[in-house]
């Protein structure tokens, strides 16, 4: 579990851009563990050339928070895929809140959607349950469906003990506590 004290229980907060500093609700949901300010300040530092007009998919989505941000700094559209149907309708809730037209809410489990998925992404942002060996078959997915563009990049996030695919190629990487989080792109 992340570490969220510096979030209010039950909320979230875009960090930069046109949405900075709104609080959005996030339901209590087990395993729910919404990115850090910290490593979110991080990721779209590492992202500032990235971001402008990128098409992002935020797979493992949660609280939406990576995919609101990416919009909130200038990405042309974000699909959020989420399998809890509760975290799913808060999810719609918040684009409402936001008038945010450009994000589209999937209520599905992220690894059948994506077999069926014929989009392609600038930008994916991986972040499962650290109790399942998700990254390793999304990332294969990914490769396989080809949905993520040629200049594409991958951000993952996990437990800092999980083992990554042998053919990712890490641009950028941090830990903070028990978590690793990286920017790559496919090989």
């Amino acid at each position: 579990m992340a570490v969220t004290a510096s979030r209010p229980p039950g909320k979230v907060r875009i960090i930069g851009g046109e949405w900075r500093s709104r609080k959005l609700p996030v339901p209590e949901s087990q395993g729910l563990r919404p990115t850090p300010d910290r490593i979110r300040e991080t990721l779209f530092n590492w992202l500032q050339n990235d971001i402008a007009g990128a098409k992002c998919l935020d797979l493992y989505a949660g609280s939406g928070v990576l995919g609101f941000e990416a919009v909130s700094r200038g990405a042309s559209s974000a699909t959020l895929v989420e399998q809890d149907q509760k975290t799913c309708r808060q999810l719609e809730d918040n684009v409402v809140l936001l008038k945010a037209h450009n994000i589209r809410v999937i209520n599905a489990e992220a690894l059948a959607w994506l077999k069926n998925n014929r989009e392609s992404y600038d930008l994916i942002f991986l972040d499962p349950p650290f109790s399942e060996s998700l990254i390793e078959k999304s990332c294969q997915l990914i490769r396989d469906t080809g949905c993520l563009r040629a200049t594409g990049k991958i951000y993952i996030e996990t437990g800092r003990k999980q083992p990554l695919p042998s053919f990712i190629d890490i641009k950028k990487q941090g830990t903070a506590g028990q978590i690793m989080y990286l920017l790559a792109s496919l090989v």
